[in-house]
């Protein structure tokens, strides 16, 4: 029987702000880590996929620690992304909105530095923070971390592969008396180097249902297909996806540049999200998407951290990821907080033998996805022609006498004769040859 958070030690006032978020039953790391942060003194080392309420986790044992009465800082969490960054100051706030005399800054990159230096000047108990930015700050004696008695090291198997030489330089910094607590996804020789290296000899390791937390709800497929029909079979995919929020992985920085163009070119609701591009656009794209402007966005692995959102009901690896670790990632950007998800990689031929590799390493079952077939693609990319035409605009440098002189033209005929000419002009020019309702299966049934 699950305990509710009180029973895990979690005082009256922390209580009522998850009570304000309709949060009440813990999840299974929230359960096993709370009492062991409350109660004891070691270092934690916390394994949870993705998705599984880590924030919560170390957030809420973290809040009630917290000394109201001492203004230093008592708190540093490192974070690999200022995205990430930002929802986990979200979420400590809405945590402890009953709890008016905790404050707690975002120090990260990507931003004008100076209002984060202003910022620090008030009382400060919890810094989140990216390592380079927090690295900046301290060489600028514009933060003192000396005497914090926490350090948290969120998705720590990102950080330290992206930006160890950050983190080192913190490390050295802070007292060797602190307590860590290291949150993963995943466990690779890094996260073991590092635990040796930084973290005390007595260590609590914390382990979340691996062989289903974080996996669970998520259906996870592939589909296999020739490059030269790749664009056309994940066109024909998003087209069953309107109205249905999703995230597109791809390797480079330019692959998701010229996605998200043809993305464009057939109107699709759509955002690019990569490294190269600024702060203020990575901000407003985030906002598109999160307040559900956009449906889509096409990102690369690390620009797509720290994105929590419920509604993300598919995710598509464009590109099989290099590692099983950045499968885990992205395919937890979906099913969160309990919902289903999908989870589709697009695979070619000599990649196929990979998927067995990809599941025996953890623990999951690859469904095959049935392609849509010639007919189905050609129908897609007719209905992709028809939505270019309406979502067209007007071009007001036509003169009005030859617009005259088009309408003379069409004048005669009704809107669904209009409609079957243009259609019957596309398909011709495009030499495509569409059966009738149930012609094919007709067909196929006889055969």
């Amino acid at each position: 029987m699950s305990k509710d958070f009180s029973n895990l030690g979690i005082n009256a006032q922390l209580q009522k702000g998850l009570a304000d978020l309709q949060i009440s039953v813990p999840t299974d790391i929230q359960e096993k880590t709370i009492p062991v942060i409350l109660q004891q003194k070691e270092d934690v080392v916390a394994l949870a996929k993705t998705g599984t309420g880590k924030t919560a986790a170390f957030g809420l044992p973290l809040l009630q620690l917290i000394d109201l009465e001492n203004t230093a800082i008592q708190a540093v969490i490192l974070v690999p992304t200022r995205e990430l960054g930002q929802q986990i100051t979200s979420n400590l706030e809405s945590f402890s909105s009953h709890m008016p005399s905790v404050s707690i800054a975002t120090v990260c990159g990507g931003i004008p530095i100076k209002p984060q230096i202003e910022r620090l000047k008030s009382t400060t108990h919890i810094v989140v923070a990216t390592p380079g930015r927090l690295a900046d700050l301290v060489e600028r004696n514009a933060i003192d971390i000396k005497n914090i008695s926490y350090l948290v090291l969120d998705e720590a198997d990102e950080m330290v592969s992206a930006l160890k030489e950050g983190l080192d330089s913190i490390i050295k910094i802070i007292p060797k008396k602190r307590r860590t607590l290291l949150f993963t996804a995943t466990m690779p020789g890094t996260i073991k180097q590092l635990v040796q290296n930084y973290m005390s000899k007595h260590v609590v390791h914390i382990e979340a249902d691996m062989s289903t937390v974080g996996h669970q709800g998520i259906d996870h497929q592939f589909v296999v297909v020739e490059p030269i029909e790749k664009l056309e079979v994940l066109l024909h995919f998003l087209n069953t996806k309107q109205g249905k929020r999703g995230i597109i992985f791809c390797k480079t920085k330019a692959a998701v540049n010229k996605l998200a163009k043809n993305l464009a070119i057939n109107k699709f609701s759509s955002g690019a999200l990569h490294g190269s591009l600024t702060q203020g656009i990575r901000d407003r794209i985030m906002g598109q998407f999160r307040e559900g402007y956009i449906d889509i966005l096409v990102a690369t692995d690390l620009a797509a951290r720290g994105i929590d959102i419920k509604e993300i009901e598919y995710v598509v690896n464009y590109h099989l990821p290099d590692t099983y670790d950045a499968y885990v990632h992205r395919s937890g950007r979906t099913a969160r907080a309990g919902a289903k998800g999908l989870s589709l990689t697009v695979l070619q031929k000599e990649e196929i033998a990979d998927i067995t590799l990809f599941e025996k390493a953890l623990g999951i079952t690859f469904n095959r996805f049935k392609k849509a077939d010639a007919e189905s693609i050609e129908e897609n990319n007719t209905l992709l022609w028809a939505k270019k035409i309406f979502k067209t605009k007007p071009n007001h440098t036509v003169s009005e006498d030859l617009k005259k002189q088009v309408r003379t033209i069409f004048h005669h005929l009704t809107k669904e004769e209009l409609v079957e000419k243009i259609l019957a002009n596309y398909l011709e020019s495009k030499k495509v040859a569409i059966p009738a309702a149930g012609t094919s299966k007709k067909k196929k049934n006889k055969k």
